[in-house]
């Protein structure tokens, strides 16, 4: 793996191991926001109840604690760069009586299994923060058995994901943050038509399909969704920590503006919207 690479996936491990705690705190409303991909990375993969799947980017464990759920005489391994993360991920599992688990902190791009390993393949908002993309989707298709079936979930357009814009843009509109490089890592990557379908296709992939989902955030408050939001988004939390305090005041009262507008009700629910990409090996 190239050095930039490297530095890019050390960067990533500690920014997720830092948030773990938020991630645990907030894990019902958001894993009730992004359960609709779930269910429907679940739907696609089709899976027989003695498969073996591997889930990667498993955060706190979704969707692999459901796939497991659902097999009878099944596995799943979840994996994840964080190893705080995957804590919180056998927590849950524990909580929900889950047994058939494994987990392994490990890079995407350096996957620690034999080729042909796994039945299936589920992976939820993960390629977009995947150093080398290409890298990753050959990594998964190396391991996937022939016949094998791969779902995965990233990020539409910015329009369709207020959830995250509504903080983004008042940051950007008052601050002068870098541009990130064309191709970096980054919650819209992988949003422009064709990116995730093409990537499949490179990396061997077929019978390549691609659909939208839609979730819902339900926030309740301005106040709930601010909190959230700067306990878990990175590049929220990122890019106040460069703000002085007036600052942060001004971003902040912008952000309840376009949040209470948007819902004059004061009953806050954002839709998000995400790609479900499918392929076959």
């Amino acid at each position: 793996m190239e050095q930039i690479f490297e530095q890019i996936r050390d960067q990533q491990r500690t920014t997720w191991n830092k948030f773990s705690p938020g991630w645990k705190k907030w894990d019902e409303l958001t894993m009730d926001f992004l359960k609709p991909m779930g269910v429907e990375i679940i739907r696609l993969l089709r899976l027989r109840n003695d498969a073996v799947v591997l889930d990667v980017a498993s955060g706190t464990g979704e969707p692999g604690l459901s796939i497991a759920a659902g097999l009878s005489n099944g596995k799943v391994v979840l994996t994840d760069l964080a190893e705080d993360m995957l804590k919180i991920a056998r927590e849950n599992a524990v909580e929900r009586g889950i047994n058939n688990i494994e987990t392994v902190a490990c890079d995407v791009c350096e996957l620690p299994f034999a080729d042909d390993r796994f039945d299936a393949i589920s992976c939820r908002f993960g390629f977009m923060f995947f150093p080398d993309m290409l890298m990753a989707a050959k990594e998964m298709f190396r391991v996937l058995k022939p016949g094998g079936k791969i779902a995965t979930a990233v990020w539409s357009v910015p329009e369709k994901n207020f959830w995250i814009t509504a903080s983004m843009d008042a940051i950007n509109r008052n601050m002068d943050l870098p541009a990130p490089p064309p191709g970096a890592p980054g919650m819209f990557r992988c949003a422009k038509t064709n990116v995730m379908t093409d990537l499949f296709t490179q990396a061997g992939f077929l019978n390549v399909l691609q659909e939208e989902v839609t979730g819902k955030m339900n926030c309740g408050t301005a106040d709930v969704y601010w909190e959230m939001m700067n306990e878990i988004a990175a590049p929220v939390v990122n890019a106040l920590s460069k703000a002085d305090e007036p600052l942060k005041e001004k971003i902040k009262n912008e952000v309840f503006e376009a949040v209470n507008k948007r819902y004059p009700s004061g009953n806050v629910v954002i839709a998000g919207s995400a790609l479900l990409i499918y392929g076959e090996k």
